[in-house]
């Protein structure tokens, strides 16, 4: 009977070692299965470009696949919701550019998660900056010209979007309350429908990704009056920044990886240096730069800061203007 009793005890303790364990030991072996990238938007875009490239080199150094999967939809919410409800083991990870996890979840009202509960930050990728463009038949030559045009004209100028909440949204209402300017909203869905009523005058102007705007601006179709960050673009070297004019100003587009909350500390610094390490390939950043994408990682905790400090940004920014979803 002692005997037994010991034997019952012995494979409790072993047990619960095993258990407390557990985590250390799959973060040991990880990954020892194909791991998915979910990416919130359609193929093709900034997003989209990332994680085929940074998946290609995980998959290379992991000696596994990496599966990219679009989950397009509510402006990114459907694919931060799937993510969340993943199992928390590394083996499912997202794109996350700075709308589905900070503009988001101030501007929807209702969401099924919390971004700051549910989700672990693995690291910044990198930063698409903006163009500001204008139409042809506006007549401004500079951003201290088209201030001075909207405030002197009779009728709202109009600016394009990809939808309330995008990044060309937020940037726009970031320069109208900065330079006391009125313009007029005009929402599309998505960057190419917006692109389409600029290049025809249909509308006035738009705060559009690089990526979107170099064809226009080298063929001389639209004017680039200013870029969106804090520093000119080297695709556009005499591209002043709006900074330059309008003191303070920066609202460029930026993406970075993150995992179901709970992902053990292990595997996220695993993942972490996987990506910090393909992102300072030369052959990783000369691919995302002819892209309009100018890599940038960082550390898992200094990226769960960013999403912080830009969801507060942006509430404060959205509460002023007013702004609702779609």
């Amino acid at each position: 009977m002692r005997h037994q009793r010991r034997t019952l005890l012995g494979a409790i303790c072993a047990a619960a070692a095993a258990a407390s364990f557990s985590p250390l030991v799959r973060a040991d072996s990880f990954p020892s299965k194909p791991i998915r990238i979910i990416v919130p938007l359609p193929p093709g875009g900034s997003n989209d470009v990332l994680a085929r490239v940074l998946g290609q080199k995980m998959s290379e150094t992991f000696g596994q696949p990496v599966i990219v999967e679009n989950k397009p939809g509510a402006a990114g919410n459907i694919a931060t919701d799937y993510l969340v409800k993943s199992e928390a083991d590394g083996y499912t990870i997202a794109i996350a550019p700075n709308q589905t996890v900070s503009v988001n979840p101030v501007l929807y009202p209702t969401l099924p998660f919390d971004v700051l509960k549910d989700i672990q930050g693995i690291s910044m990728l990198g930063r698409v900056p903006m163009v500001l463009l204008v139409s042809p038949n506006i007549k401004a030559a500079s951003v201290s010209e088209l201030i001075a045009l909207a405030k002197a004209s009779t009728e709202e100028l109009s600016y394009a979007s990809a939808g309330s909440g995008s990044p060309q949204h937020m940037a726009a209402e970031v320069f109208k309350s900065m330079t006391d300017v009125n313009l007029m909203h005009v929402p599309y869905r998505g960057t190419a429908p917006a692109m389409v009523d600029v290049l025809a005058g249909t509308v006035d102007m738009m705060f559009c990704p690089l990526n979107s705007a170099l064809p226009h601006i080298r063929s001389g179709k639209l004017r680039a009056l200013g870029a969106s960050g804090q520093s000119r673009i080297p695709l556009l070297p005499d591209v002043p920044t709006v900074g330059e004019t309008v003191k303070g100003f920066e609202s460029d587009i930026w993406i970075g990886m993150v995992a179901p909350a709970g992902t053990p500390p292990a595997v996220v610094n695993k993942l972490n240096a996987e990506l910090r390490r393909a992102l300072d390939l030369p052959d990783v950043r000369e691919t995302l730069a002819e892209q309009g994408i100018f890599a940038e990682s960082s550390t898992a905790d200094e990226f769960n800061s960013l999403i912080a400090s830009d969801q507060k940004r942006w509430a404060a920014v959205i509460q002023k203007a007013h702004i609702k979803p779609d």
